[in-house]
């Protein structure tokens, strides 16, 4: 099994997909021991004096104030840890819960937290067992951390609240920490604050989106190429010199993958009624436009996630001089605001899907394609209702699309009086990135049945692959009505696995 080994400087995103995907283990790296030892001495040094330390002998929040005799420190990180525990609504999925672990453990190891290299070894040893914090979707407001997600896995370390073993049920953690010989921890000072303080939550969900989008962005690609194909649109709109004079990379990644994928098709650049077509409809002729805009709009997300990923979140921190300090670093605003940004990038690429989808059925737009592409139309409904759901679809990409980071809501008697919205805007980024595979999983549906009802051209050799791939995969061609949903289902698992991409990059060579 591949191992991740957590140094001082960070993870990468590949680090995180192996992790939380994949269930690569963990281990911790010398360095990364002794940097822990060493900012815990620098704890343990300010915990025995008189003046108050933040996090280390205060309170925590608008209790801050207080100064926290000895004997009661052990039982305040207790306490952090139980009554921020406090989620609700439904369990959040395994791959987060381990993203948002494992990032946690990448700051703690950054020698900057003053956590105690047990600890760590402790949160590695959950991860490497499989056991997974019972995670619910509401208690983050993304500043101080994603505080209640990041302490319901902080009370799992501790042995107490419910996880999933590794066999997929939810027991007592404590249980599920015994049969696998892990010891709960005892909390010292400033540990339980160090354990719930970081933008893990929100980093993870945008590692993870990122991954994905990368996926269905050359996905949209061969989408709009099938629907060109079959609207009899034209490919010279795709050539390079011409996205060469606006050269947003994006734009040019995209075109020069639709030109690829479109090398060699019978089907492209053809007339209607003998009049030449000068120029498609926009959703066909500015694809690499808008597709292009939203790469661009990821590479940005991506700088954005790899500093996240090279920064150590707490609060406070040790610094290399020995001193401790407060800070606002846990604020989530710049992962916040790419993570909404990427939810309106994926709402005008699925609506743009759509509007191709939306004409490939009207018989007065689609030059000379059959209504609804229906086998005997009027007795055959075709994919008219198909259009429906992937209307739907779009519909809830927009409202998805309004951006949670615009929000601020006041909490903790107003010491934390402006707040990032991180982890509902990482939230609402998955919720778009799983319709957006949904909608590109009908607009590959239509085009694929369109381009076979043109009889006597041949497609491009790229999208027959597609196309061939795709009825081995149990998604039927044209023909008479017949139980949609299937379809649907084995068109969005299709695209959803990546096998559209895999079968045209067997013909194209890598797309960009």
């Amino acid at each position: 099994m591949h191992t991740v080994v957590v140094g001082t400087s960070g993870v990468t995103a590949s680090d995180v997909l192996a992790v939380a995907r994949d269930g690569a283990r963990i281990e911790l790296s010398g360095e990364a021991v002794a940097a822990l030892a060493a900012a815990r001495g620098i704890v343990d040094a300010l915990a025995a004096k008189p003046e108050p330390v933040y996090g280390v002998s205060t309170g925590f929040g608008a209790l801050a104030t207080r100064h926290i005799s000895p004997e009661l420190r052990a039982r305040l990180q207790r306490n952090i840890v139980r009554s921020h525990a406090a989620g609700m609504g439904p369990r959040v999925e395994r791959e987060v819960v381990r993203a948002l672990m494992f990032l946690r453990l990448k700051t703690v190891c950054s020698g900057r937290t003053g956590v105690r290299p047990e600890v760590a070894q402790t949160m590695a040893d959950v991860l490497n067992a499989g056991i997974t914090p019972v995670v619910h979707e509401y208690g983050s407001l993304g500043c101080s951390g994603d505080l209640a997600p990041l302490s319901h896995c902080a009370l799992t370390l501790m042995g107490e609240g419910d996880a999933e073993g590794p066999d997929g049920v939810v027991r007592p953690a404590g249980e599920l920490l015994a049969e696998h010989g892990i010891a709960p921890v005892e909390l010292r000072e400033k540990e339980g604050l160090a354990l719930l303080n970081g933008t893990d939550g929100m980093l993870g969900m945008l590692v993870m989106a990122l991954a994905d989008l990368d996926m269905l962005y050359k996905s949209a690609d061969i989408t709009a190429a099938l629907s060109l194909e079959a609207l009899l649109g034209t490919d010279k709109v795709l050539a390079p010199e011409l996205h060469a004079i606006r050269p947003h990379p994006g734009q040019g990644a995209s075109a020069a993958n639709m030109l690829a994928v479109l090398e060699g098709s019978e089907l492209t650049g053809h007339h209607q009624d003998d009049a030449p077509r000068v120029q498609d409809a926009y959703s066909v002729r500015c694809a690499p436009q808008v597709a292009g805009a939203g790469r661009d709009t990821m590479a940005h997300a991506r700088l954005v996630a790899e500093r996240e990923l090279a920064s150590a979140v707490d609060n406070p921190v040790v610094l290399p001089d020995g001193r401790v300090e407060s800070n606002g670093n846990f604020h989530g605003a710049p992962v916040a605001y790419v993570l909404d940004f990427l939810a309106i990038a994926v709402a005008d690429l699925a609506s743009i899907a759509e509007r191709r989808t939306d004409r490939l059925l009207d018989k007065n737009r689609s030059h000379g394609l059959p209504p609804f592409l229906a086998d005997d139309a009027g007795v055959d409904s075709g994919l008219m209702i198909a259009q429906y759901t992937q209307a739907a679809l779009v519909s809830e990409l927009k409202r998805l699309a309004v951006p949670a980071s615009a929000d601020s809501i006041p909490s903790s008697a107003m010491q934390e009086d402006h707040v990032s919205m991180g982890w509902s805007a990482a939230r609402k980024l998955r919720t778009a990135v799983d319709n957006l595979t949904r909608v590109l999983a009908v607009e590959l549906y239509a085009a694929s049945r369109a381009v076979e009802l043109r009889e006597g051209l041949s497609p491009a050799p790229a999208t027959q692959a597609a196309i061939t791939a795709v009825r081995k995969a149990g998604v039927e061609g044209p023909g008479p009505d017949r139980f949609l949903a299937p379809d649907l289902a084995a068109a969005d698992a299709f695209v959803r696995e990546g096998r559209l991409v895999e079968a045209v990059e067997t013909v194209t060579g890598p797309l960009r």
